[in-house]
């Protein structure tokens, strides 16, 4: 995140209720979205942000373990206790900026995770002239008034906007208004208003929308699908020796054998090989960048976390892993009666269905260093798919 030349702008993620109408057996904001978190989601657009300085969110006391595993690895503030309500929640988040000493604040629903970067750019640039901005969205469907399941009045929709989130403010005026707030509100920019802050009206977008039910969720994960327009493949080959030993691991799973595999971590030359397809879809180095030999805290590691780090950079990009194709080469040992519980093991790591998963053993004739029995390789094609 940098800080933008004139203004320390801190995002304020509300992320403390626990959206009962969802279902489930954790709140809305920690349910699976493309296989990662709700939450996830809304915190990487404020992180990926350039004019963003910080962000911080506002979390149930009950949920900590839950955002810790939501946010791992981003760049946050420590999250803030929220209280009872999201009026209160979003008081403890802003006093809670107070030693950032923030001049503008962006705050947004923890459940709305479709905002762009141009709604977040559309908010700050109404606040170049105003206390407060809101991103919102023309009502364009007919109104009606009723009662006992009649209709009992037309309602002009001329002026009537659809507020979202995020809700933009000077940091003070809206934390000074927040202290002196009544209870009754429907939204930050009501509070402001009352408070006699002038809030302007930005252009929102119909994509961000907020989840409350479990249909909204299941409408947001298809939506999200359908935005995975573009389509890579990534490859990874890797090899390894022979050393004295007694099994060899291959896709997480040991195998007994006269020797096992020479390497640095666990030598697990098929996990190896999927994580660099992986990276090389995404353009993101190979395994040794990320976790080179000459650092000591790899000795000995268990390949499958390399392949886990390599899906939640994937994820980190809105992408979602979409195949992977295994290719192990060898004379000995056998991997056909361990194929299936290889292929499970290994969708187990990569989190996908054990149906997108092909795991395939050929030799090399006797032909070459597999072929006199010197090692193993493997050659990995990862199929990913990302936002356009």
């Amino acid at each position: 995140m940098l800080e933008d030349e004139k203004h320390i702008t801190a995002a304020l993620v509300v992320a403390a209720g626990r959206g009962a109408r969802a279902g489930g057996a954790v709140a809305k904001q920690y349910q699976s979205l493309a296989g990662i978190p709700v939450l996830r989601h809304v915190l990487l657009a404020f992180c990926h942000h350039p004019a963003i300085t910080a962000v911080a969110a506002v979390i149930g006391a009950e949920d900590q373990a839950h955002y810790a595993a939501a946010a791992q690895g981003l760049d946050l503030l420590p999250p803030i206790i929220g209280g009872d309500s999201r009026q209160q929640s979003v008081l403890h988040g802003l006093r809670g900026l107070a030693d950032l000493g923030p001049d503008r604040v962006l705050i947004h629903d923890g459940a709305r995770p479709f905002v762009s970067g141009l709604v977040i750019d559309n908010v700050l640039a109404g606040l170049a002239g105003h206390e407060g901005a809101v991103a919102a969205v023309p009502v364009v469907d007919s109104l009606k008034r009723g009662a006992d399941g009649l209709i009992t009045d037309e309602v002009s929709r001329d002026g009537i906007w659809q507020a979202q989130t995020p809700q933009g403010f000077t940091y003070g005026a809206i934390l000074a208004a927040h202290e002196s707030a009544g209870t009754g509100h429907t939204d930050d920019t009501s509070i402001a208003r009352t408070a006699g802050m002038d809030v302007k009206i930005v252009a929102g977008s119909p994509d961000n929308g907020k989840i409350t039910t479990a249909d909204d969720l299941a409408r947001a994960d298809a939506a999200h699908a359908a935005r995975l327009f573009d389509v890579r493949v990534g490859q990874g080959f890797d090899v390894h020796r022979f050393e004295p030993g007694d099994q060899v691991r291959l896709c997480g799973v040991d195998i007994p054998h006269n020797a096992r595999l020479a390497g640095h971590s666990d030598a697990d030359v098929a996990l190896h090989a999927v994580t660099d397809a992986i990276l090389g879809a995404i353009g993101d180095g190979d395994i040794g960048r990320h976790f080179p030999p000459s650092d000591g805290q790899w000795a000995d590691s268990d390949s499958a976390r390399f392949v886990a780090f390599a899906v939640a950079r994937l994820h980190d990009l809105g992408g979602r892993l979409a195949h992977l194709d295994l290719t192990i080469i060898c004379e000995r040992p056998k991997i056909s009666p361990h194929h299936q519980v290889m292929a499970a093991r290994l969708a187990d790591i990569a989190g996908l269905e054990q149906s997108r998963v092909s795991i395939k053993a050929t030799t090399t004739e006797r032909l070459g260093f597999t072929g006199r029995n010197e090692g193993i390789a493997a050659q990995a094609t990862a199929t990913v798919r990302l936002p356009f």
